[in-house]
């Protein structure tokens, strides 16, 4: 990242496009939750299974992440982003054209794999294009909003497409949408001179990072179906640990580590990926419970699901533009995280109270709450994650942000399906004898594995709170070095 080197000409139309390619990524972490009543209805497939649409997704790029970066830093960022869009668009064709449920949750897994190439590498292609600081701060300003707006963009496209169209068109869309960034990325990005790293690629820690956090994901999963004192639920768990134990030995040792350890024991960064992944739990567990209460429940249309969404999204951009950012260099990162953390499990505190009537106008401080509570925390949380990291760590610093989102993301929606699940079952058989009307007994059931849920979100959060409060200690930043900026803009629903 030479400061002598001159910038690219063509660098601005290379963001769009760049830009462009992120969109596509974060829609795909929205637009497909709406979708899922649908294609659960058309595959026939069970309610356990609607989880493993958004978790084959969600582990597959959480897993990856780290080796999808690296893989940019030594191959080169732009061939690993073509590579990306293209494995991108081909699954996402795969996935509109599934006949069953293995072929929707293969391609999702697909989807996944080349999305944890092409994130990284576009957030490096910026990097390394954009390297006076202001020009900078504006690139990732102009690439944040895109991502920020994209998760809005996606609930209101999932809806529209899956009403008037099918829930297909949801994967179909990607296509257009990587073809453009192909051509885009063909014709006017071009990679700095002398940018890669040279280094081998960590193969050891490679597999063992990605077949650990499958094994705990899969065990948070399999705790649904099987219980959590079954002998193969006990078994993920212990494997998970054994594998990641072995990951943190084998990067203490190796030459050139996939994930270099001081990334990690900065104090204030743990304390960054640990609050941010339990945040994301939270959040994850609202999207899926909330999806599924306002069209299974209230019945809504999906464009409708997708805009009663939008008071969060609106609250989350306000949160971070109007909040975030401006206390930021005033204000040190903790007393904006543990706040905003507390705001945010408040929003889903109003959440609980949902019952089979309720209205929309009940639900809505909820989410303004949350919204507000996530922007604020999440804006010094992302800029933290990567302050005062060595230039040579940056790109790792800002992969370990994603991966926390991911893999709370995945964990969320396993951990709070199995809490949801349990609750309505248990909630069925304590009321059988009072049932009069099976219609609404089922639906009563339904809303009060959701609330059971939401109530363990609420919690998780707080938990998240605390975290940020004790472990991060950094006063108020100065001045951001010009890494820092690298991920003051990472998508904040990049899932």
């Amino acid at each position: 990242m030479s400061e002598t080197l001159q910038p690219d000409p063509r660098r601005w139309k290379a963001l769009m496009f760049i830009a462009l390619a992120q969109l596509m990524v974060v829609l795909d972490a929205t637009v497909v939750n709406i979708a899922l009543p649908s294609a659960k209805e058309d595959l026939g497939f069970a309610d356990s299974t609607t989880q493993w649409v958004i978790t084959a997704y969600a582990l597959a790029f959480g897993g990856l992440l780290l080796f999808g970066g690296r893989v940019a830093d030594l191959w080169g960022r732009r061939r690993t982003f073509i590579l990306g869009l293209v494995g991108f668009a081909a699954a996402s064709a795969i996935g509109g054209a599934a006949v069953n449920t293995a072929m929707l949750l293969g391609a999702r897994a697909l989807q996944g794999v080349f999305g944890a190439l092409l994130a990284p590498a576009a957030l490096s292609l910026l990097a390394v294009m954009f390297s006076d600081g202001k020009e900078r701060a504006k690139a990732f300003g102009i690439y944040g909003a895109v991502a920020g707006g994209g998760g809005a963009l996606g609930l209101i496209l999932g809806g529209a497409l899956t009403e008037y169209l099918n829930w297909r068109w949801t994967f179909y869309i990607n296509i257009p949408f990587a073809a453009t960034a192909i051509a885009g990325a063909v014709l006017v990005i071009r990679e700095p001179a002398g940018s890669l790293n040279r280094n081998r690629l960590d193969i050891p820690g490679v597999l063992l990072v990605t077949t650990g956090l499958v094994s705990l994901v899969y065990g948070f999963t399999r705790a649904e179906s099987a219980g959590w004192t079954d002998g193969s639920t006990i078994g993920l768990f212990v494997a998970a640990a054994v594998l990641l134990a072995a990951f943190v030995v084998v990067e203490s040792r190796v030459k050139a580590p996939l994930l270099p350890l001081r990334v990690l024991t900065d104090r204030n960064r743990g304390g960054v990926y640990l609050s941010l992944g339990m945040a994301v739990i939270g959040m994850f567990g609202l999207f899926l419970f909330l999806t599924l209460y306002m069209q299974g429940v209230l019945h809504y249309k999906p464009v409708v699901n997708g805009l009663a969404f939008l008071p969060m999204v609106a609250g989350m951009i306000t949160g971070s533009t109007q909040i975030g950012a401006r206390l930021m260099t005033r204000v040190p990162a903790r007393y904006l995280m543990a706040p905003g953390f507390l705001v945010a499990s408040l929003g889903l505190l109003i959440l609980t109270r949902i019952e089979v009537g309720t209205s929309y106008w009940q639900i809505l401080p909820g989410l303004i709450l949350m919204g507000l509570g996530m922007g604020t925390a999440f804006m010094p949380a992302m800029s933290l994650a990567t302050y005062g990291v060595q230039p040579r760590d940056a790109g790792v610093a800002s992969a370990m942000v994603n991966t926390s989102q991911q893999v709370g993301g995945a964990i969320g929606t396993a951990l709070l399906s199995t809490v949801a699940h349990s609750a309505g079952t248990e909630w069925a058989k304590a009321h059988a004898a009072t049932a009069t009307d099976p219609q609404l007994f089922a639906l009563q059931a339904q809303v009060h594995s959701y609330s059971t849920a939401i109530w363990w979100a609420v919690g998780i959060l707080a938990l998240a709170s605390l975290t940020a409060f004790t472990l991060i200690n950094a006063g108020k930043p100065e001045h951001h070095e010009s890494t820092s900026e690298i991920e003051d803009a990472v998508p904040v629903m990049a899932h």
